[in-house]
């Protein structure tokens, strides 16, 4: 029975190019093939020129793995960055403080009734990114934004049923496009605010003289 392939392996074929892709130019030799042992019976799968780029990309597995190799980076002993000497091992990260405690000093420096109190606890991490919008439903961090149902979604809820005829774009470029009409929008009411005042003080004028 042939063995499972090493992790080793797989970060090669993932590093590899898979043959071709664009810009490259084809040689006179024949291209090259990537055979794969199929994970269920072990027999060598052809997957073509590309190799593993020709296949469909599986993102709630994409998660899981992710999930884990960040398990795997927190199990390496990530050390709290307060304790005098010696450190004990960091059982929470702070995004808002960029740093990773202990349990103690991590209520040493969140004291109960001040503001850093309601600072929410992540997992320990040397490397902390910013604190994006979570979907409500998946817990997933939002990626786009459906002009349909005027709302941003994440990457499980884009591949879902309820947004198929839905139009989708990324959360950059509905950003860039709201912004470019209220930018707009600003710009008129900004040009139209001396005629509106003129106006106001033309109406003002004419309340006195009626009082009068």
């Amino acid at each position: 029975r042939r063995a499972v392939p090493k992790p080793d392996r797989l970060d090669r074929l993932l590093k590899s190019g898979f043959g071709t892709y664009p810009g490259r130019k084809r040689g006179t030799v024949h291209p090259q093939t990537v055979s794969f042992p199929c994970p269920a019976c072990q027999r060598d799968v052809d997957l073509g020129e590309r190799g593993l780029g020709s296949l469909f990309r599986n993102l709630t597995l994409e998660r899981v793995v992710e999930r884990y190799r960040q398990t795997i980076n927190i199990s390496a002993a990530i050390m709290c960055q307060f304790c005098k000497p010696p450190q004990l091992e960091a059982t929470k990260g702070c995004t808002e403080c960029k740093s990773s405690f202990c349990n103690e000093c991590f209520k040493l420096y969140h004291p109960w009734g001040t503001q850093k109190a309601q600072h929410e606890p992540t997992p320990p991490t040397l490397t902390f990114r910013p604190k994006g919008l979570m979907c409500p439903e998946h817990k997933e961090e939002v990626t786009h934004y459906c002009k349909t149902c005027q709302r941003l979604v994440c990457q499980l809820c884009r591949v879902r049923r309820t947004h198929t005829s839905h139009k989708i774009t990324p959360v950059l470029s509905a950003y860039q496009a709201l912004r470019e009409k209220l930018t707009k929008s600003l710009a008129y009411i900004l040009s139209s605010q001396d005629t509106v005042q003129t106006q106001i003080a033309e109406l003002e004028e004419t309340v006195k003289h009626t009082e009068v």
